[in-house]
């Protein structure tokens, strides 16, 4: 005879599965006993038996109670084993967690060593000098009378004497008319043997007090002679702008 199919019966154990088979077999042989007939028809007696059926206990196969203990116990196994999912499932992360904290800090003890075996930066150390800085171009001035008025005030500027391009070119036209080879035979300064000389008419002794370093010694160079004539007005008048006549 088949064995009943039972509610998590192929999750039991073998015990229980053996217990489970027992007590179906002795169910199945007390409903055999009581359909066997009895002595009367043993007897010759034709008189019908009636068949009482069996009562099952508590402890009989398939009884409501014994149903609901074996869906209690399966139920108590699917929750133990998902119980055993979540801890393992926990342990592994704990671990993951574990080898990623032991993998940082072997980088960072790594990259610490890398670090402390490297010289720091020693700020003592010579460092290289500065380029010298280019001197500015010379400057290329025309040989005319601007070039010559320019020059000459970049040397003034130079030695901090006072003068503009307007103040000085006034008075050399009035003076030469632009001649740096002009000279004057015939006022005082030439009847006393020192005539004026050059683009701003100046006398050899006044050349020679206020001639600028740098400048040519030649009272006719038309440079040196605005230099050393504006150094005297510079002197005298504060400034070559401020001579308005024969100064």
């Amino acid at each position: 005879m088949p064995v009943p199919t039972i509610p998590g019966y192929s999750r039991l154990s073998k015990v229980h599965k053996f217990s489970v088979a027992g007590i179906a077999a002795a169910g199945v042989a007390a409903v055999t006993f009581a359909a066997v007939p009895g002595s009367a028809e043993a007897n010759g007696d034709t008189q019908s038996i009636a068949v009482k059926p069996v009562a099952q206990d508590s402890t009989t196969f398939g009884t409501k109670a014994q149903q609901e203990a074996l869906t209690k116990q399966s139920g108590s196994f699917a929750a133990q084993a998902k119980t055993e999912a979540h801890t393992k499932a926990a342990e592994a992360k704990q671990k993951a967690e574990a080898d990623a904290k032991k993998t940082a800090g072997a980088a960072k003890a790594k990259a610490d060593k890398e670090r402390s075996g490297k010289a720091p930066a020693n700020r003592s150390e010579k460092r290289a000098a500065a380029p010298a800085p280019k001197a500015p171009a010379p400057r290329h001035y025309g040989d005319n009378l601007e070039g010559w008025i320019r020059q000459s005030l970049d040397i003034l500027h130079s030695q901090g004497i006072p003068g503009s391009y307007e103040g000085i070119k006034r008075n050399i036209m009035r003076e030469s008319t632009g001649n740096p080879q002009a000279i004057n035979n015939w006022d005082s300064n030439a009847v006393a043997g020192i005539p004026s000389k050059g683009l701003l008419q100046v006398i050899d002794p006044t050349f020679k007090q206020y001639h600028v370093a740098g400048t040519s010694w030649d009272i006719y160079d038309p440079v040196a002679n605005i230099t050393a004539a504006c150094k005297y007005a510079a002197d005298r008048y504060g400034s070559m702008d401020n001579v308005n006549s024969a100064y």
